[in-house]
């Protein structure tokens, strides 16, 4: 859905989808947390709300191309404020809220030795 959808990254989706099927079942946690679509794109995220800079620039700028898209086929000045707005919040959100780790993270914490 995150892919179609214009104003919503689909990184936030895998989180929602993945809360919820785990809830449901252990056997679809081990699973799913054993796949590398988890493994890349999430569990640093999960684990210590982090990402690598490559991580974070991939997710903003495939968004901004969707908003972009959005943005140019809506002709209501209100709903390209709220875009706008959006995009605003999501860099705020992204540079503040979600710590940038190293290129070369794979996922192990200095904490966990």
């Amino acid at each position: 859905m995150g892919i179609i959808l214009p104003l919503i990254p689909t990184t936030p989706l895998l989180l929602l989808a993945s809360f919820c099927f785990v809830k449901g079942s252990e056997r679809f946690e081990r699973w799913f947390k054993g796949t590398k679509l988890y493994k890349k794109h999430l569990e640093s995220f999960v684990r210590e709300r982090a990402m690598t800079l490559r991580q974070k620039l991939t997710i903003l700028l495939f968004a901004d191309a969707m908003i972009a898209i959005a943005f140019i086929l809506v002709n209501s000045w209100i709903a390209r404020v709220v875009l706008l707005l959006i995009v605003v919040y999501k860099y705020y959100y992204f540079i503040y809220n979600i710590k940038t780790v190293p290129g070369g993270y794979s996922g192990t914490s200095k904490y966990n030795h």
